[in-house]
């Protein structure tokens, strides 16, 4: 079983931050967590920063009073659901979301996305990608598409999809993947994606049994899957294991918008590697695209 005990949202007003704050609050409470909403005022005030009650003119350098204000009634709405301690500070906004989370030891940052347009600002060195690539903990992202916010008389998720690619990364994605099945009584679908040879490829090595290759190359993904699944797991979650053969990114996205999957668990590798996130890894893509939550799990 995962522990998740203290929960760091990062908030900015804005529907994304209220999805995010939606699923934070739930998680918090199906995990008997300490939820933290954090709002950050930039060193350099902009316009697009402040709530809806908070213009410019309004603004004194060193007043936080209208931001903690604000910051309480944004809250308010998931206040039934689990208590949330409201922290207002000032600085760069990742790097200060990111110190909040060492200081917290937060066991989960939830960051609201703004959509595929917004998010392919992720290039740009936007604040998501910031703390993607950076946090120690689990990064759950909520997109606009997952804007309800589970109901309160469920677990959060209960149709879960975690791709394993067999690496020590994937496997502790797992783990978290089974405990959050457990919690939730889920289905879960382990699934792993062959990336099959290019067509002009395959057409180079006709000498080649490519269909038996094929079938022993899916036959041997299978016995993995099944032996990197606990046997008792089977006890308290509906288990299914899956082989799909393309491009990962795509097969995981096809994969999820077919099964209806509620929430996506994706292993990450180590901090350096994480900076491929920018350069069209899986991970970046499916965090980009999905309809649903990702939660990006990193080896420690």
């Amino acid at each position: 079983m995962i522990a998740i005990n203290r929960i760091l949202c990062p908030v900015d007003f804005s529907d994304a931050s209220r999805a995010a704050l939606d699923h934070a609050a739930a998680l918090a409470r199906r995990y008997e967590a300490r939820l933290i909403a954090l709002h950050v005022v930039p060193l350099v005030p902009s316009t697009l920063t402040f709530p809806p009650a908070i213009s410019a003119a309004t603004l004194e350098p060193i007043s936080f009073d209208l931001f903690r204000d604000e910051l309480r009634r944004f809250v308010e709405p998931v206040a039934d659901l689990v208590p949330a301690e409201t922290v207002v500070t000032s600085g760069d906004a990742a790097r200060t979301i990111l110190d909040q989370a060492r200081t917290a030891d937060a066991d989960l940052l939830v960051l609201g996305t703004h959509g595929r347009s917004g998010f392919e600002r992720l290039v740009l060195g936007s604040v998501a990608e910031k703390v993607l690539r950076r946090a120690a903990c689990p990064v759950l992202t909520v997109p606009p598409a997952a804007a309800h916010a589970p109901a309160t008389s469920r677990p959060p998720y209960r149709r879960i999809l975690c791709p394993v690619d067999f690496s020590t990364t994937s496997e502790q994605a797992l783990r978290y993947a089974l405990s959050l099945a457990e919690e939730a009584k889920a289905r879960l679908m382990v699934l792993h994606v062959l990336e099959w040879f290019p067509e002009q490829e395959i057409r180079e090595h006709r000498h080649f049994d490519v269909p038996e290759y094929r079938r022993f190359l899916e036959e041997d993904a299978r016995r993995r899957l099944s032996e990197a699944v606990p046997a008792e797991a089977r006890a308290w979650c509906e288990l299914v294991e899956r082989v799909a053969c393309g491009k990962p990114y795509r097969e995981i996205l096809r994969v999820a918008g077919e099964e209806g999957s509620d929430l996506i668990v994706l292993g990450v590798q180590g901090r350096g590697a994480v900076d491929v996130l920018l350069f069209g890894s899986t991970a970046n893509h499916v965090v980009r695209q999905a309809s649903c939550p990702v939660l990006t799990v990193r080896r420690r």
